[in-house]
């Protein structure tokens, strides 16, 4: 049976409207939230396929429910072209998303009150490595290390110091926020120094790190999380990856101490995601992706702005408003006025009771099709939106510039491209 999502129109017309309205604002949006990325209408299709219908308990090959035959098929396909892309010897493709496979490794090597020694969620790293406002801080005990205030890159000096201190069980490197190359190599060398496990969490990174634009944490962790929604532009699951060593550690980390009934028709999209990864066309878009996050950190930086740690090497930067008159959160706000979408963030060090910077990302706008000269215009965008804020012939004015780029360049414009190339058709 073809199912078409016009067929909802008939029987339930409330949510078929909202999901048009949902399908309206991401084409009319300059989306630019780091963690965002554009799934084909391949993996949207799967992600509705058979599998939806299945449910699997258990571990890869010892499943307690009979007529798994195929969910095995494809946890073991998942898990092989995981570990293929990235080179890594063992992965588990059974969690969720980058969050609970966080927790899966946590739950893996860790006991309640552990020592833990990560990112300051407020300098760079993410809330799952021990935020306050996350439940991990009261499970385990974290300290934090974080990143120098005049670079505002990484201190491995003090993250050494704090190591050999602190005597964590665990080290985790990653984050949601820091734009530049992180030296897995020697936080490796102070894990195995401090007798740590060695966790990288890759979810920003995993597209680029998977084209080969930023270097790869597989070599030197212990295990190595990742997110498909992000860079690597898949469905909303998450994936560990490890030493072989470590591999029935970290599936019974998984099963049954975090998830329980498998979301196969995600990871199908999953494993279809891992394939396309692996192709050239693929390189092409992340290598266009961290162009444009670097065109865009420089124009913005000839506009005035100041940009965390100086610049970016991957998808995202995080722009510095203070001085600009308006804080973080309230530019998020206005931006989103004229369908441009960021997100405000921490700025590290900043003491200020509200957050002021705000996160930019440049996958999406990529995936789309834009280059150079698109984000020289964007930049402009965001100089006019935070030079007059209040204005409404400015805001108006931004917002017809917005929606022309997004006509220009429709959402789902290179993928009817490419397959009108390759003589395909897909449901969008």
């Amino acid at each position: 049976m073809q199912y078409h999502l016009e067929e909802t129109r008939k029987f339930d017309p409330e949510l078929y409207e909202l999901i048009k309205l949902e399908e309206q604002r991401q084409q009319n949006t300059l989306e630019l939230i780091a963690s965002e990325s554009i799934q084909s209408p391949q993996l949207l299709e799967i992600n509705g396929c058979a599998f939806n219908n299945k449910t699997a308990v258990g571990k890869p090959g010892d499943m307690h429910l009979l007529g798994s035959q195929y969910a095995d098929a494809l946890i073991a396909l998942t898990a092989r072209r995981a570990c293929q892309l990235f080179g890594a010897e063992h992965a588990n493709v059974q969690v969720y998303s980058g969050s609970t496979a966080n927790y899966a490794v946590y739950a893996a090597c860790l006991k309640v009150g552990d020592r833990v020694l990560a990112m300051s969620p407020s300098q760079g790293g993410h809330a799952t490595h021990g935020s306050t406002r996350n439940y991990t801080s009261q499970v385990y005990h974290f300290e934090h290390y974080g990143v120098d205030p005049e670079s505002q890159l990484i201190d491995y000096d003090e993250l050494r110091r704090k190591a050999m201190e602190f005597r964590p069980k665990l080290i985790i490197a990653g984050g949601s926020t820091y734009s530049q190359f992180i030296d897995f190599e020697r936080i490796s060398q102070i894990a195995r120094e401090a007798e740590a496990y060695f966790l990288v969490d890759m979810a920003h990174y995993t597209g680029l790190i998977a084209a080969g634009l930023v270097p790869s944490p597989v070599p030197w962790a212990d295990f190595v999380t990742g997110s498909t929604t992000k860079t690597i532009c898949g469905p909303r699951s998450g994936f560990i990856l490890c030493k072989q060593k470590y591999a029935d550690m970290i599936d019974d980390g998984a099963y049954p101490k975090i998830v329980a009934s498998l979301h196969l028709q995600t990871m199908a999209a999953m494993a279809s995601a891992f394939g396309y990864a692996m192709s050239e066309e693929f390189r092409q878009v992340m290598r266009a992706t961290a162009d444009n996050a670097d065109t865009l950190a420089r124009e913005l930086q000839k506009r005035g702005f100041t940009i965390v740690s100086g610049g970016t090497r991957c998808h995202l930067m995080v722009v510095d408003m203070r001085g600009k008159g308006i804080n973080g959160k309230e530019f998020a706000k206005i931006l989103e006025t004229i369908n441009l979408s960021v997100n405000a963030v921490d700025i590290p060090y900043d003491t200020s009771p509200v957050r002021n910077g705000v996160r930019i990302g440049c996958t999406v706008v990529s995936q789309r099709g834009m280059g150079r000269a698109e984000m020289a215009e964007i930049a402009d965008i965001i100089a006019a939106v935070a030079q007059a804020p209040a204005d409404r012939k400015v805001l108006d004015s931004c917002a017809a510039r917005v929606r022309a780029l997004c006509d220009r360049f429709p959402l789902y414009g290179r993928f009817d491209k490419l397959s009108k190339e390759r003589g395909e058709q897909h449901a969008v």
